[in-house]
């Protein structure tokens, strides 16, 4: 009798183990592709940690700058030799890539100013920004948005490539109430222009037209920089201050611009702010790209200060200030 339970146990364990393969294969659930995508991320409300997320190698920084002369041309057939870089006060462990960089699809948001404050000029700006977007925007290959901003801001075209669509957009802003700047571009940046949103290189840019006198943000300008720098966006701004004096608000604008590799531009007749949309639209087919690996790289989340320089003293570089490193 132990001799019968010893054999029927015996042979109920064989069974299980050559069953044992096609179990694990059946309870075995195949990824989903968004599981296994190189930029995969949880979907909104979900947990972070219950979702597999593979991410692309996180110590290549991408720069954009740009170079130009003393008197302030854009110099276009420079090489990597022209120019020293430091991360983080040191040099990079390897360049991976360097190119002049003139035809990178454009992703731009428009941000105009509807306060109260610009009600004077606010007719001849909105022709501006029309007549910019059609001499910029190539269609099926760049892209815009329209967002006006006063105490609150309102995207009034999300993102196209039709310039009938971003004029509807543009006609549709009225001005009036207080100003709330640093809010727009800190909703523009990490909601329509964020730097995780897609594989194919682009160049992400915001134009403000504005006065540049925040008074109704819940945001700092600091926050509002910092975002700009972790979406790899290039503020670009233009004032519609035509006091001739500089004020608070143009410092503003100075600081985002200069803290993001961009622009700000101070117009004081009219005519002067098609100008500026053109100086604009120069520049950004006028760049240079550089790729590399830092040194002494951790992905702690921490700021890294991006140093760029030209060897030869007469020309100028222009870039962002740094980077806020990802964390892993």
């Amino acid at each position: 009798m132990n001799y019968t339970k010893r054999v029927l146990c015996l042979i109920t364990m064989i069974a299980w183990l050559v069953a044992l393969p096609a179990w694990a294969q059946s309870s075995f659930v195949a990824p989903s592709p968004a599981m296994t995508s190189a930029n995969a991320s949880p979907s909104t409300g979900s947990d972070p940690d219950s979702i597999l997320t593979i991410k692309k190698r996180v110590d290549e920084v991408n720069v954009l700058f740009i170079a130009t002369d003393h008197h302030g041309k854009f110099v276009r057939n420079l090489n990597q030799g022209d120019f020293t870089i430091l991360d983080d006060h040191k040099p990079p462990q390897s360049i991976i890539n360097f190119r002049r960089e003139t035809d990178l699809p454009l992703e731009l948001g428009l941000l105009i100013d509807t306060s109260g404050s610009v009600h004077s000029r606010f007719d001849f700006e909105q022709e501006a920004a029309v007549s910019f977007m059609q001499h910029t925007l190539r269609v099926n290959y760049d892209k815009a948005f329209v967002m006006g901003f006063s105490s609150h801001s309102q995207v009034t075209q999300d993102f196209t490539d039709s310039v009938r669509l971003l004029e509807t957009g543009v006609r549709r802003l009225h001005n009036g109430g207080g100003t709330a700047l640093y809010d727009a571009i800190y909703r523009a940046c990490r909601e329509k222009l964020s730097a995780d949103r897609g594989d194919r290189p682009v160049r992400r840019a915001i134009i403000v037209v504005s006065d540049g006198e925040d008074n109704q943000s819940e945001v700092s300008r600091t926050l509002a920089i910092e975002m700009a720098q972790r979406a790899e966006v290039i503020v670009y701004a233009i004032s519609t201050d035509d006091s001739g004096l500089i004020l608070r608000g143009d410092k503003a604008l100075q600081q985002l611009a200069d803290a993001t590799g961009g622009r700000a531009f101070f117009p004081f007749k009219m005519k002067d702010i098609k100008n500026s949309f053109a100086a604009i639209e120069d520049e950004l087919r006028s760049q240079y790209v550089v790729s590399y690996h830092p040194a002494d790289f951790d992905a702690d989340g921490r700021y890294r200060s991006i140093e760029i320089s030209a060897l030869k003293k007469d020309l100028q570089v222009r870039a962002r200030k740094g980077y806020y490193a990802p964390r892993q």
